[in-house]
């Protein structure tokens, strides 16, 4: 039995077994690990070897849910046949370590999932599409700095790992893939409203050509948002800048 990748799925299925382990080789023990994407199983089998029952399997593909439990003869309570952005994490009550070959139509998503849930989720290693790994995983100054770099980067310390060519993928996708690690770092307080970080950073990078005076107009005003940020692009701004900023901006507007 094969599974056949399906278009509409985002689904390019790796078949090269070495890239599989070294993979596997970088996610480290927890509680609770969950691959999102199984797919045909080519990562799944190694950690059903490697981590046993402490592993679920997540896929919206029917055909690769029966694959992993006929094929692979992974346990039926493992395998869960659900869009991984509508699964409750809040059900595990231990550490989360996340592992898959992610969607490249969802990663996006993914990862604002995994924020929602950051103080539960310790380790994610992601094969993703090669220009979001260097987004996420790169500092200010840099032209594909944008909302995810931020907000990952203040509760994440991001690893880029290695480049995967586009031949080892059945069908190959047009773009190459990396994978990359994140790792839960010691910050569980930012010392400012969360909500509010999140708008800053995703406005001030919704029109990203624009000085911070002009595109937080909408939260701050010109006359109140602090010299050494208002002339500034948000690519140019570290995570620690946006953080001290909303402190900022919740002193002026929301602290009494």
């Amino acid at each position: 039995m094969k599974v056949q990748p399906k278009k509409h799925l985002g689904q390019h299925f790796l078949h090269d077994k070495n890239i599989a382990y070294k993979i596997v080789d970088i996610l480290t023990d927890a509680p609770t690990i969950i691959e999102i994407g199984a797919g045909m199983g080519i990562l799944s089998s190694i950690l059903q070897e490697k981590f046993g029952t402490k592993v679920l399997y997540f896929d919206v593909d029917k055909e690769s849910i029966k694959f992993l439990i006929d094929e692979l003869k992974i346990p039926e309570k493992q395998v869960f046949l659900q869009d991984i952005l509508a699964y409750d994490f809040s059900k595990q009550t231990n550490s989360i370590h996340i592992i898959g070959n992610f969607p490249y139509n969802i990663s996006s998503p993914i990862f604002f999932k995994i924020l929602e849930h950051k103080n539960k989720i310790d380790q994610v290693v992601c094969m993703i599409q090669k220009e979001v790994a260097q987004r996420i995983a790169t500092s200010e100054g840099s032209k594909t700095y944008g909302i995810l770099s931020v907000l990952l980067q203040a509760f994440y310390d991001i690893k880029y790992h290695f480049t995967v060519n586009e031949n080892v993928f059945t069908p190959p996708p047009k773009v190459k893939s990396a994978v990359i690690e994140l790792k839960r770092n010691n910050v569980n307080n930012i010392d400012c409203s969360e909500e509010l970080f999140f708008k800053v950073v995703k406005t001030a990078f919704n029109q990203r050509r624009k000085m911070l005076s002009n595109s937080l107009s909408s939260i701050i005003s010109k006359e109140d948002i602090p010299t050494q940020y208002g002339n500034k692009r948000p690519e140019q701004m570290s995570v620690k800048d946006f953080i001290d900023l909303t402190k900022q901006i919740e002193q002026i507007y929301f602290r009494e």
